[in-house]
């Protein structure tokens, strides 16, 4: 029998193949795990801020091509909005999540679960292996947009936390003109010893190092960067500013696994790169197709389904990757790294370590109270 999955794409302006990634991603993934009676029906949702435009396409999936499940890259806002819709259909909406929000209260919706990156998590996990360096004093740096997320109260609240206090903060612009790193030297000058916690992603991270080397040279305070500032086919083109860069990413092409190699060989042999929303892609087509196996063999009793897609774990390019059930989010192990330069002054990806007890830390995580950090941003994250 036939089997429908729906998927919500948006547009980016920056990473201009993010909708093609990640349906590349999960078409891929369906190939590979030869699921022949699996089709994929896409609709567009423009940057994921409009709430028509966005149901419209879900209802679209639900009612004209009968998709079961549909997964979307949406953010939490969003996916509220859709709720009503998923409710009334008796379908399931997986969410692919980056994380660059948290939800002011953690979703418990047996419609709606979600595959995350966790950028904000990253954050506040990245903002702590600051403090555990020795860096008491940051600065927390970031643009325009990047600063209207969640991710930002992860970084301050992870370094705070940790014992660290947010000595200054600076504030770029959106547009390449307005990008500078000019009034850093003040701040740098203040507190030597400080670290520069920074959130910035796709184009943003070039212009971020290319800023800071031509500010400081190599003499620049030591950088602590989340997970999307890492996504490895906009460092490739990022000129290394030389000191010291580390952080937290949630994957890596450099990781070696057989689930890793063969996602990357797959997306490769369909002429893609294989980055983060690729990943998603793929590893959210395994929840899906698993999913619509359930919501057949239930007759789309989606409580049950959502019940059982908690015990549902799987091994992919990251590794283990697993449900938290209270907040019917995805884990998977993140990891330690630093940014290295290669030879040809670009920066090049090292993952130094697995994260350690990243669950624990991710308990604890969900406990701190987000009140007074709002989040202006609906769109899908990147999506600009």
């Amino acid at each position: 029998m036939m089997q429908t999955i729906g998927l919500l794409l948006p547009r980016s302006t920056y990473y201009t193949g993010l909708s093609f990634d990640i349906f590349e991603g999960a078409r891929s993934s369906v190939r590979h795990i030869e699921r022949d009676n699996i089709r994929l029906v896409t609709e567009n949702i423009g940057f994921g801020t409009d709430k028509q435009l966005c149901y419209k396409a879900a209802e679209e999936l639900i009612m004209h091509e009968n998709a079961t499940v549909v997964l979307a890259y949406i953010g939490h806002r969003m996916a509220q909005v859709l709720k009503p819709l998923f409710q009334a259909s008796n379908r399931l909406l997986i969410v692919l999540d980056a994380g660059a929000n948290v939800p002011h209260e953690w979703p418990e919706t047996p419609n709606i679960i979600y595959h995350s990156l966790h950028n904000s998590f990253g954050s506040w996990l990245t903002a702590k292996r600051a403090v555990n360096d020795g860096f008491s004093q940051g600065g927390m740096i970031t643009g325009y947009y990047d600063g209207g997320y969640l991710q930002t109260w992860g970084l301050c609240s992870g370094f705070i936390s940790a014992g660290g206090s947010i000595a200054f903060n600076h504030a770029t612009g959106y547009n390449k003109n307005d990008f500078s790193m000019n009034p850093l030297k003040e701040h740098v000058e203040k507190y030597p010893e400080g670290a520069l916690l920074s959130i910035f992603s796709g184009d943003y991270v070039q212009w971020y190092f290319e800023e800071l080397k031509g500010v400081f040279g190599e003499n620049h305070l030591p950088v602590y960067l989340p997970p999307f500032a890492q996504e490895e086919t906009m460092l490739k083109d990022a000129v290394h500013p030389g000191g010291l860069i580390k952080g937290i990413a949630a994957w890596s092409s450099q990781l070696d696994n057989p689930e890793n190699k063969i996602f990357i060989d797959t997306i490769e042999s369909n002429g893609r790169t294989a980055n983060l929303f690729s990943l998603l892609g793929w590893e959210g087509a395994l929840l899906a197709v698993h999913a619509s196996d359930l919501m057949l063999e239930h007759k789309n009793n989606v409580q049950l389904v959502s019940d059982s897609m908690m015990d549902f774990s799987f091994n992919g390019p990251r590794g283990n990757v697993y449900f938290h059930a209270p907040t019917r989010h995805t884990m998977a192990p993140l990891f330690e790294t630093s940014i290295q330069k290669d030879e040809n002054g670009t920066c090049s990806l090292l993952i130094e370590k697995s994260v350690e007890d990243s669950h624990s830390a991710f308990e604890q995580f969900i406990t701190i109270s987000t009140e007074n950090a709002i989040s202006g941003w609906y769109n899908s994250y990147t999506c600009i």
